[in-house]
């Protein structure tokens, strides 16, 4: 470790970070991997049920999916299932979904399953690899490596590139649309007229727009650390100016003696990185919701010293974002992403000579009313935003109107008051398509409240809802 590292590492206390880790996996031959098969094949139940390998107390399986849902393509993928055991649960079955877009399920359910265990006697639990994630993972290796786990790291034009070569027009085939899909699918593999969905991140995305699209199939909703069911903001003018409050209020509750928010303005004006702190501070709020070091960081760099800003960007590079396809697929991620948003020049159906222009003209119109503390080239140059600038011309699948509500079935909304990835102001107005939201915002907690939060009162909060 340098000398800077040292003190960086000293500034930030001890730092050990599992991200993704693998806690069960499923027995050879489960891998989701693409095979050869006629068109609008898959679909059937859940084959080869065993023991899973890394934890035997649950069940693995497989399930076969068609690539193309809408029957054009041949092919089918295998998605990885895992589950609980107890199959005739009284209250039937919750599925979790991770996040990402790219984040596997079937490596995490002995973790969810320890997190959700007060429910189990009412629920079967049941995880699954979302296409393209997992031992199926779509992989860009200079992507992976560019952005590893982060939405928001920037990264090479060439990397861009390959990543859209490598996975050429089967790319169209992994928007939240196919996930959706393969969903209805494993719920009827599963025997089930209802599933309750418990989505985290992404995953509350993914739990959006199934229950839109099937809402006679969705008993409850759980939404963690909630994304609207529109899609991203790929500006993310939510997370901009929810970044002071959210360091303000951090620094009153450590005691910290600067105004943060003022800080990083300052040091965003003086060496433009404003992206870049953004994706730090995303990253940073797993290893600590106090972001204790962070206002000391930013007052030196307002300074004029920024020596400890870039070894706080290795840092979180390095600890957080740093990950294996397995753990989150970054081709996954920009497939998905590029499909599902609505961006400054429309869709990805947009020619890719017509995107930097409308992309300016946006820069160019915003105020720093929407983007302070940061400014309008922060919102502009966002990693993922800039994946899909380039990203090649495909259809997309039409996104759902943003008038319409989700389906008069118990919703709970779950946020932390130190999230600055899904700000809780997001929350609130997807609660507006509720019929009679549960909102629960848990303070001190920040992104993924169930998996992470120290504060237990987001995790009884989802107790009390699924065992009404």
């Amino acid at each position: 470790m340098t000398r800077t590292r040292g003190r960086i590492a000293a500034l930030l206390g001890a730092v050990a970070v599992a991200v993704g880790t693998t806690l069960a996996t499923p027995a050879a031959g489960f891998a989701a991997t693409a095979a050869a098969g006629p068109a609008g094949a898959g679909g059937g139940g859940i084959t080869g049920r065993a023991p899973c390998r890394d934890a035997p107390e649950f069940v693995c399986g497989t399930l076969a999916v068609p690539l193309d849902h809408g029957g054009r393509t041949p092919g089918t993928l295998d998605l990885a299932v895992a589950m609980t055991g107890n199959a005739h649960a009284p209250k039937g079955d919750l599925l979790f979904l991770t996040g990402g877009p790219g984040q596997p399920g079937v490596p995490t359910i002995e973790r969810m399953a320890s997190r959700l265990e007060p429910v189990l006697k009412d629920y079967r639990l049941v995880m699954f690899d979302q296409r393209g994630t997992g031992r199926g993972a779509l992989r860009c290796p200079g992507l992976q490596e560019d952005m590893g786990s982060s939405d928001l790291a920037l990264p090479r034009k060439q990397s861009i590139a390959d990543c859209a070569a490598a996975l050429g027009p089967d790319a169209r085939f992994y928007s939240t649309a196919d996930t959706v899909a393969d969903i209805d699918l494993l719920r009827r593999a599963l025997g089930d007229h209802r599933l309750t969905l418990d989505g985290v991140s992404y995953g509350t995305f993914v739990a959006e727009r199934y229950a839109l699209a099937h809402p006679g199939h969705v008993a409850r909703l759980v939404l963690d650390s909630v994304a609207p069911p529109q899609g991203f903001d790929p500006l993310d003018l939510a997370a901009l100016p929810a970044t002071a409050r959210v360091l303000r209020d951090a620094c009153l509750a450590t005691g910290c003696t600067t105004d943060p928010a003022e800080d990083l303005a300052a040091t965003v004006h003086r060496y433009g990185n404003g992206a870049q702190i953004l994706s730090a501070l995303t990253g940073y709020e797993f290893i600590d919701p106090d972001y204790g070091a962070v206002p000391e960081i930013l007052h030196e760099a307002a300074a004029g010293r920024p020596a400890k800003l870039q070894d706080f960007f290795d840092l979180v590079h390095r600890e957080v974002d740093a990950a294996p396809a397995e753990e989150l697929s970054q081709g996954l991620h920009s497939a998905t992403l590029c499909a599902d948003s609505r961006f400054p020049w429309g869709t990805t159906d947009t020619p890719v000579a017509d995107r930097a222009a409308a992309l300016e003209r946006t820069r160019q119109r915003l105020t720093p009313e929407q983007t302070w503390p940061y400014d309008a080239a922060t919102a502009t140059g966002i990693g993922s935003l800039l994946v899909c600038l380039d990203w090649p011309r495909e259809q997309v699948p039409p996104a759902p109107s943003e008038h319409r509500k989700l389906p008069d079935v118990p919703v709970l909304l779950l946020g932390g008051d130190r999230d600055i990835s899904t700000p809780y102001e997001v929350l609130q107005q997807v609660a507006g398509m509720a019929h009679d939201p549960q909102i629960v915002i848990v303070p001190g907690a920040a992104h993924s409240v169930q998996n992470r939060a120290a504060n237990p009162a987001g995790r009884q909060a989802v107790y009390d809802f699924l065992l009404k």
